[in-house]
């Protein structure tokens, strides 16, 4: 997944570090998102990449990521924005997930892009982040 996604950022003119550590996790443990993109304005992306080949956990992880983003934006803010790009066709809730389906049940979660590997490609390529 990092193989399309890094290439598109960089094409897109964007400032790419990979494996970042943006913060704590609630104060137990380390958070590190997988890609932290400046942009020309030097503002600050976080991304987060999920990959789901088949049905599993990755699923369930989903809003548990979503409130980590969240906390992480809310206690620093350099990071201008936030992405959770889902990969792979073996996603049950895939389109409950696009759709903004968690908005009603986590406060914030619209500070969370949800979006999925080819819509974040078009809009990283394109410098529109």
């Amino acid at each position: 997944m990092e193989r399309m996604v890094l290439p598109a950022l960089e094409m897109g003119g964007y400032e790419v570090t990979r494996s970042v550590n943006v913060g704590s996790r609630f104060g137990v443990s380390r958070h590190i998102v997988d890609t932290l993109a400046g942009d020309a304005n030097g503002r600050l992306h976080l991304i987060s990449l999920k990959w789901q080949q088949v049905q599993g956990t990755a699923e369930q992880k989903i809003p548990f990521e979503v409130i980590c983003l969240v906390d992480t934006m809310l206690r620093d803010e350099r990071f201008f924005k936030a992405y959770l790009v889902l990969g792979g066709e073996g996603w049950k809730y895939k389109e409950f997930y696009l759709s903004g389906g968690l908005k009603p049940y986590l406060a914030n979660a619209d500070m969370v892009n949800i979006v999925s590997m080819e819509q974040f490609v078009t809009l990283a390529n394109q410098g529109r982040l």
